[in-house]
């Protein structure tokens, strides 16, 4: 069953220069499944993940040929339509909690303020329910951590606290913005296991955006490769590190290995006609 369905989707933002295209002609479909997005700092990946919740303000503007939700058209959605949908059925986990976390309420206050406007919850019931999603994402205390502010939070305790805030809701579709960035090797995996859990036994859809190629190959089931707002290969994850496109190739060759050779690692080749 197709959850998402992404045509030709563009992203464009007007400058003194002229239009700038940050996304360009993008398609993809998303089941109930763990679809990775991967590329450079700038190939347009946020930027594709925003776009489906309609989060690209002026001077930017979104266009496509078809963009449906579980039967909706995005494209046609109201502004009251997609706030209905952000969050509730839709989540974002977004790159960088500093950003995303209201430095003048309390995690505790963060969390709860969905459940009981959204939700009618009465403030004891919320508080246990955001109890129970930060224990979820495995925070050791999470009684202290609702009375905290964002700023006595580390970044990976604050990106655990924007999992947990997703998860809350429990969305049909997670768009996840370099999730594990900020997290040691051992709490990313706890994270990744959460996630997963959710695609496995309630049947989540996931967007998974992320840098790190070979973690995508480990925990995606499809990746889309983007490069300069297009989508230049689109192919299993289980087949990622043995990718022929000569861009993916040279994400691959970027990488750097244990106990290889200590020379400058290589640059990628820009000059095939993939790269116009």
């Amino acid at each position: 069953m197709t959850l998402l369905d992404v045509q030709n989707l563009r992203v464009t933002f007007d400058t003194e220069t002229g239009p700038v295209q940050a996304v360009r002609g993008v398609s993809f479909s998303l089941g109930r499944e763990r679809l990775g997005i991967v590329g450079e700092s700038g190939s347009g990946k946020t930027m594709t993940g925003r776009a489906v919740l309609r989060l690209i303000r002026p001077p930017g503007r979104i266009e496509a040929d078809r963009m449906v939700f579980d039967g909706q058209d995005l494209m046609q959605a109201s502004e009251r339509d997609m706030r209905a949908l952000r969050g509730k059925r839709i989540g974002m986990v977004m790159q960088d909690p500093k950003y995303s976390l209201n430095p003048v309420m309390t995690v505790g206050d963060q969390l709860t303020e969905g459940l009981r406007r959204r939700d009618g919850l009465g403030r004891r019931d919320a508080e246990a329910k955001a109890i129970a999603a930060l224990t979820a994402v495995h925070i050791r205390d999470p009684a202290r951590v609702m009375e905290a502010y964002p700023h006595e939070l580390s970044g990976g305790m604050g990106q655990r606290v924007m999992i947990a805030m997703m998860l809350i809701p429990e969305p049909d579709l997670l768009i996840a913005d370099e999730p594990t960035s900020a997290l040691d090797v051992t709490v990313q995996a706890e994270v990744l296991s959460i996630l997963d859990g959710l695609v496995r036994e309630r049947g989540m859809g996931l967007i998974f955006i992320s840098h790190d190629l070979r973690l995508v190959a480990r925990f995606c089931d499809r990746v889309l490769v983007m490069y300069k707002g297009k989508v230049v290969e689109e192919l299993l994850a289980k087949n990622l590190l043995d990718a022929q496109h000569p861009y993916t190739r040279g994400l691959l060759n970027c990488l750097p290995r244990i106990g290889g050779p200590r020379g400058p690692l290589p640059a990628l080749d820009r000059s095939g006609a993939w790269a116009q």
